[in-house]
């Protein structure tokens, strides 16, 4: 059975590893359109990993 974390991880691992390996992304203080596109991926991910608070919301209280 596949850990709910590896796809989190292989996202982050291909980031990292384009990261190291990208010519533009080395030489340009600034990611690449393919790493911030990786990195995005990764981001989504990890975001719908996390628990979602419970309870009231936190929205503008009615009148």
């Amino acid at each position: 059975m596949q850990s709910l974390n590896q796809p989190i991880e292989q996202a982050r691992e291909e980031y990292e590893t384009h990261q190291r390996t990208c010519r533009q992304c080395r030489v340009d203080a600034a990611p690449c359109p393919a790493a911030k596109h990786l990195r995005r991926v990764y981001n989504n991910l990890a975001r719908a990993a996390r628990p979602r608070p419970t309870g009231r919301p936190t929205g503008r209280a009615a009148s």
